[in-house]
């Protein structure tokens, strides 16, 4: 699918799943036509639930409801979850549903890790929050920092298509929605945005190119608040160029991290970016798993792409960039309270000649980062299964 720059936008931003699921669960209840939902993950939990409830509810009365999960990040549903849904019509479908050898998953790579509700054709949901407790803060410590957006205008059509043709490409069958047909949108608002997706065939790079050219042309700041940071030899080159001359670039990254080795990985960049004055700080609060970005005071990104080889060389991603001085503004503001109120700054390693390990160890570093999305097309590649749930008597929902 051709991207392009499409104007009339109101976009509202959601922070952590208090603000996200009952935005989501509203507009479900709210759906006259079709209701159609990817996620990477969805689990049998209160969040889970919750949006079964709603999902049911609409399909009850009509409406159209396709949901697609990721079958390694979520492979789990049971038989009571899924049937009750494909019994009243829904259609439910898993990407890639993962195998097990001796009871572990090692189908990791090239996953289907887009977050996207559309509702109707007239609203939609992009970013990076799964349907899970862990969104919440009464899940405790390992609760996630994370954020997405509700849209509306003439893009929401251009995703709707989108998720129709990846349910028509994975069923080889031919058995799923039939095609889209475009629909007239009235302007929403003043935002112009861009929906950007990644695949391993004609968009591998279309995200971090994005981002690469705002980061080119920014003149006044960067700031990046993602989870997993590890991006590519360019994307580094370009925040470290735009901090020698003079733009304020910011990375807020991981201090409490779900998995320790995201952590790891970025910190072996830190020296790297700081001698060239890029700040970096760690969200220390609980694990940060937010994938947005701030350029200048127009430029915006929202999604479910990380800034590592996973999203940006191997998995499906989804981001909307907006460029509009006020949701710019809002999303600064709120990135600016976490730097202030739950972030420490990481301060700059002492000069001094490195050691023979750390000198080791960066040229290893930069030439992963050099070649990694290289490498990473000889990586396994197919072409993208998705699995019909049929429904107890043995029919397709």
């Amino acid at each position: 699918m051709n991207s392009r720059w499409l104007s009339g936008h109101s976009v509202r931003l959601l922070e952590n799943g208090e603000e996200y699921f009952p935005a989501v669960f509203d507009a479900i209840r709210s759906a006259r036509h079709e209701v159609i939902l990817e996620t990477f993950i969805l689990f049998e939990d209160k969040v889970g639930w919750a949006l079964h409830a709603a999902l049911l509810e609409a399909a009850r009365r009509g409406v159209q409801v396709d949901v697609t999960v990721d079958g390694f990040g979520s492979p789990d549903l049971g038989p009571k979850f899924i049937g009750e849904l494909t019994e009243a019509g829904a259609r439910l479908h898993t990407f890639e549903p993962s195998r097990r050898l001796f009871g572990v998953r090692f189908d990791v790579l090239r996953r289907m890790h887009r977050k996207i509700l559309i509702v109707d054709a007239t609203l939609a949901f992009v970013g990076g929050i799964n349907y899970s407790a862990d969104h919440l803060a009464d899940f405790g410590p390992q609760a996630k920092q994370d954020y997405a957006i509700a849209i509306r205008g003439p893009v929401v059509e251009q995703i709707r298509r989108f998720a129709r043709a990846a349910m028509r490409r994975g069923h080889s069958e031919g058995h799923a929605a039939p095609p889209s047909r475009a629909r007239p949108v009235e302007p929403a608002g003043p935002a112009a945005a861009l929906f950007v997706t990644r695949d391993n065939w004609e968009h591998h790079n279309d995200i971090e190119r994005h981002y690469r050219i705002a980061i080119r042309s920014a003149r006044k700041r960067i700031w990046i608040a993602n989870a997993y940071f590890f991006p590519g030899y360019l994307l580094l080159r370009g925040l470290r160029r735009a901090a020698r001359r003079g733009v304020d670039v910011r990375l807020i990254l991981q201090g409490e991290p779900d998995m320790p080795i995201a952590k790891m990985a970025a910190s072996l960049l830190y020296e790297h970016l700081q001698r060239d004055g890029v700040e970096i700080h760690e969200y220390c609060k609980r694990p940060l798993h937010g994938k947005v970005a701030v350029v200048d005071d127009e430029w915006a990104t929202v999604g479910s792409s990380n800034l590592d080889p996973l999203s940006l060389s191997l998995n499906l991603e989804a981001n909307v960039i907006v460029r509009d001085r006020g949701f710019a503004a809002e999303l600064s503001e709120k990135l600016e309270a976490l730097m202030r109120d739950d972030c420490k700054m990481v301060a700059r390693a002492p000069l001094g000649r490195p050691g023979a390990w750390q000198s080791l160890r960066n040229a290893v570093v930069f030439h992963v980062l050099r070649r990694f999305s290289a490498w990473a097309a000889w990586l396994p590649r197919h072409v993208p299964r998705l699995v019909r749930h049929a429904r107890k008597d043995g029919h397709a929902a």
